[in-house]
């Protein structure tokens, strides 16, 4: 309730300010524009009853803020960047280029402002409407400067835990911006006289059909607390959930993001990803390889031996094949149409291209083997054996 109060009385004070300056300005206007009137009647002349000079001076001054803002924002940009080069971190530059847009608009809404208020025609709508835009880029400077701070959220998380910064960093800005925009919103509440505290109580004659509508987002919520407690899943990793394979991109508060081999973005409910089993590819370490490989029955049972004994010798002493996991190399099967071997093994890595080069590279000195013991690989065929033939009169 204090902190409610606090807000009130914030917003209101600072709309005093303006108001005070609004007065200045139009006096200071009205005093410059007085002896125009003696000399030129005409400019009292009005017109939807405004003076003609006061619409004038309104116009031109709008067009000349309007076309200033760029210059006008690039002063105040060069003023803060001379100040920042007084320090040594590179934060500070990423807060003054964030707030590059909120600067930019602040001069539109001054335009805009001075409009309306040397024509005598600013009603209280349009002012509701240009107070709530002061107030919206207040906040949205604020919500800038802290997506400029990323960086630093993260150097924070990683002292805590460096494998999950990244994951603790989005959550804790995604909290902060959350309770940004509440306080940016009851700003813009209160300039439209609106009783932010009644708002809230009211919430408690609704608060059963809040609570299921907002059962979902709630699951999604205590979804991602799961995520992160659990360090079942981190940015940069492959992953199949769900049906959904790709490479996690982002673990925010609603919503994972994770980016299929097709290059399609898929956006899974962190309910959903929590409470659903998942396979963690990155996290193997090493990959299998497992194939069968068949021989004709040309092949005699030396030869099978031999040919199974160098391709295990052969992977036994490759480079990329990992010596502490299974190796099997064994004459496993008659085929129909061939003597099948299998072959079991795994690769010391998991990245799918260096796995590729390495089943590669198996590939071609198998074939290398058994072209060297005098075999051939089999393929499906069929014999068709004849026991009698037409004679040439019944032809």
């Amino acid at each position: 309730m204090s902190n409610q109060t606090t807000i009130e009385q914030n917003t209101t004070q600072s709309l005093k300010v303006i108001d005070s300056l609004d007065t200045d300005i139009l006096f200071s206007v009205q005093s410059q524009l007085a002896p125009l009137y003696d000399k030129y009647p005409f400019l009292s002349e009005d017109y939807f009853g405004i003076p003609l000079a006061n619409l004038i001076a309104a116009t031109l001054l709008f067009l000349i803020v309007l076309g200033l803002r760029k210059v006008f924002t690039k002063i105040i940009l060069v003023f803060l960047q001379n100040l920042a080069k007084r320090t040594n971190t590179y934060y500070d530059d990423r807060v003054i280029s964030a707030l590059k847009g909120p600067i930019r608009f602040v001069f539109i809404i001054i335009a805009v402002h001075l409009f309306f208020l040397l024509i005598f025609n600013e009603p209280q709508v349009i002012k509701n409407i240009l107070d709530s835009l002061v107030v919206y880029t207040i906040f949205w400077a604020i919500l800038s400067i802290i997506e400029a701070l990323r960086g630093l959220v993260y150097e924070a998380t990683s002292k805590f835990n460096k494998d999950l910064s990244h994951e603790m960093g989005n959550f804790i800005i995604a909290m902060v911006k959350i309770v940004v925009g509440g306080i940016g919103l009851s700003g813009i509440l209160m300039v439209w006289g609106i009783n932010v505290t009644a708002v809230v109580a009211s919430l408690g004659l609704g608060g059963l059909a809040f609570a299921l509508a907002a059962k979902d987002t709630a699951s999604n919520l205590f979804g991602s607390f799961a995520l992160l407690a659990d360090k079942s899943i981190r940015i940069g990793e492959w992953i199949k959930v769900g049906g959904v394979e790709g490479v996690v991109e982002d673990v925010g508060m609603r919503t994972t993001k994770i980016r299929s081999f097709q290059k399609s973005l898929i956006t899974v409910p962190n309910s959903i990803v929590a409470n659903s089993p998942i396979e963690n590819f990155s996290r193997r370490g090493i990959r299998r390889i497992k194939m069968h490989i068949g021989l004709t029955y040309e092949t005699n049972s030396e030869q099978i031996l031999q040919i199974i004994k160098e391709i295990k010798t052969m992977l036994q002493e490759h480079e990329g094949i990992s010596q502490g996991d299974s190796l099997m190399v064994n004459f496993d099967t008659f085929g129909d149409s061939s003597l099948n071997i299998f072959i079991y093994t795994f690769t010391k890595t998991a990245n799918w291209a260096q796995y590729l080069d390495i089943r590669e590279d198996i590939h071609l000195k198998i074939m290398g083997i058994v072209e060297k013991n005098g075999s051939s690989f089999a393929f499906p065929t069929q014999s068709i054996y004849v026991e009698s033939l037409p004679s040439k009169n019944m032809v």
